[in-house]
């Protein structure tokens, strides 16, 4: 029989995704949206000129809002800051001369629509383009972008009818924010003294909200499924933002466990500053090197302030989301480059294009898939395969990459290799661009960067012990190599219990990487969900792992884990865990071993 709370209610617990880690005790507030209610419209020919005006007045409208929010961010930490600003930047662009806003302006005069009807038809119409159908693996930066397009038509859809936008200023001190969604312009309101925890039905941990909050750093959960039926205003519920958890109606027992908690939080959150200016290693002095993973460009100054000794991961395929062209050598280049100097002198992993099967765009790098509605698109022209296809796009990428290594440390990261055939390949293009520079006279580093392989695929971590003779490092996607193990894909209902990269089956590829790539002598990192886990630490460095590549918010959680783990140890807890029946039994060694 479940606890009771407070007069008699019955405790629930609801869980979702773990955003920022804290606890949160409080009464329930919610920030109700006035809904929108559109009616879709035909004009006449006449009132083109009409639709037009008002349409235009919302958009100078929309730019003023977010001009101004840009001036209140002075307010947020620096982090916050940093997160948030450039997203605002790219939406005042967007509301300018860009191809959304000329689509629309055509759709009214073209398609005899009103200005209303014409944002909702074309910034869905794009946002699908750019989800593309499919599913977009692991990166997300897909479905964030189409959130993008579709909060901007939010936008101006309020503008063009004068309904108010959420506000937080009344909210009460100290209260749990419920809310269906928070887009990133809403956390940009939040005052992050506030709350005590913010909750929401929808959202993921990769989305541009998810990164905002962390920088906020109010304990935050995403993704709670049934939250907004389950409570109601001014309950009780304390939120656990490390655990995933909202409890409802608490019972005195939780609530008091919960101040425990938060105290033993808030020592812990004072010991994590002191970890900075101490070194990753185990107790018994085994070196583990961390890095962070970064995604978009404006994540760098959480990286550079994470604590982390390098990018172990920097994904790409933001320079050809959305794009009207293709970005060429000089300006992919200078955003790469850009990264390196943040780094000062750090090394920085940036990863091929993995562009194609379930990543896709409405720009002009659509037309480099011959099928863009595949039916197994995980499995189809991606990654690798698809820029030995198209030479030119890679040899462009190549030269970009390169010149940028003159800057710093840069390593060079293959994504979905299943064969040693797909990495000769692409050394001998890298080695024909290096000489084309070198003819041209650029400036270039003393030695081509090292290139390394990104083991997400079982035929890789088959064959890892032939693909380390000819690559410099490794890198294992665990998120990827996950889901090719166990033929699940997280994002399809009915199949998340499956996908879990504790199953020994996953931990078996992910062993055998870690020692074929220590038998050659070339360093391996781990850069998928797993790394950012602080429970999976001991097992991870029982299986060989000495580099952690994860989110820059996780750094200093994962190196007081690393601080607290005994190197000796570990290994006994790798083999249990290798000869378990599944993941439910290798969660419980690590939950034993944590005890």
């Amino acid at each position: 029989m479940k606890p009771a709370g407070p007069r008699g209610r019955r405790q629930t617990r609801l869980a979702g995704t773990p955003i920022v880690p804290g606890i949160g005790i409080g009464a329930v507030t919610f920030a109700d949206e006035p809904a929108l209610a559109i009616t879709r419209q035909k004009i006449a020919a006449t009132d083109i000129a009409a639709e037009l005006h008002q349409f235009e007045a919302a958009a100078a409208q929309s730019r003023k809002q977010l001009n101004r929010l840009n001036e209140r961010l002075a307010g947020l930490p620096d982090a916050a800051q940093a997160e948030i600003a450039p997203l605002l930047d790219a939406h005042i662009h967007m509301l300018g001369n860009s191809r959304l806003m000329r689509a629309i302006r055509t759709a009214i005069g073209e398609r005899l629509v009103s200005a209303a009807t014409a944002v909702i038809d074309i910034t869905e119409d794009q946002a699908q383009a750019v989800r593309n159908g499919p599913r977009h693996g692991d990166d997300g930066a897909a479905a964030r972008q189409a959130d993008e397009i579709r909060d901007i038509g939010r936008r101006l859809l309020r503008n063009l009818t004068r309904l108010p936008f959420r506000s937080f200023a009344d909210l009460p001190q100290g209260s749990v924010l419920v809310v269906e969604r928070l887009r990133p312009a809403d956390a940009a309101l939040i005052n992050p003294a506030q709350f005590a925890g913010i909750a929401t039905e929808e959202g993921s941990a990769e989305d541009h909200t998810a990164v905002m909050l962390r920088a906020i750093g109010v304990p935050a959960v995403l993704g709670i499924a049934g939250l907004l039926a389950a409570v109601r205003q001014d309950a009780t519920v304390v939120l656990d933002g490390e655990a995933g958890t909202l409890i409802v109606n608490p019972s005195p027992a939780s609530l008091d466990e919960a101040a425990r908690l938060r105290a033993v939080f808030a020592r812990g959150q004072r010991s994590l500053g002191r970890l900075r200016r101490l070194a990753s290693e185990t107790l018994d002095h085994v070196p583990i090197e961390l890095q962070a993973n970064l995604e978009l460009p404006f994540e760098l100054p959480m990286v550079a302030q994470s604590g982390a000794t390098g990018i172990g991961l920097m994904r790409s395929e933001f320079l050809f989301m959305n794009q009207d062209i293709l970005p060429d050598e000089d300006r992919q280049f200078a955003t790469y480059r850009e990264a390196v100097l943040a780094m000062d002198g750090d090394p920085v992993t940036i990863r091929l294009l993995d562009w194609g099967g379930d990543k896709q765009s409405d720009g002009p790098g659509a037309e480099l898939i011959p099928n863009t509605h595949e039916t197994n698109p995980a499995l189809g022209l991606r990654g690798v395969r698809l820029l030995l296809q198209h030479k030119t796009l890679l040899e462009t990428q190549l030269a970009a990459l390169l010149r940028a290594a003159a800057f710093g440390p840069v390593r060079i990261m293959i994504p979905m290799v299943s064969c040693l055939t797909e990495l000769i390949a692409v050394r001998q293009a890298m080695r024909l661009v290096w000489r084309r520079l070198e003819v041209a006279q650029i400036r270039l580093p003393a030695e081509p960067p090292p290139l390394g392989v990104m083991i997400e695929t079982p035929a890789a971590a088959l064959n890892a012990a032939t693909l380390a003779r000819e690559s410099a490092f490794f890198a294992i996607g665990t998120n990827d190599l996950t889901m090719y193990t166990l033929a699940v894909d997280r994002a399809v209902a009915g199949t998340v219990a499956l996908y879990d990269p504790l199953d020994p089956a996953v931990l078996k590829l992910i062993g055998m990487t870690i020692a074929a790539a220590r038998q050659a002598g070339i360093p391996v990192s781990l850069c998928g969900e797993l790394a950012s886990r602080t429970g999976a630490v001991p097992l991870l460095i029982g299986l060989g792992l000495r580099q952690f590549s994860m989110h820059g918010g996780a750094v200093l959680r994962i190196k007081r884990a690393v601080r607290a783990t005994d190197s000796r140890s570990c290994a006994d807890l790798a083999a249990a865990a290798l000869a378990a029946t599944g993941a439910a039994a290798v969660h419980a060694l690590i939950d034993g071993a944590a005890a």
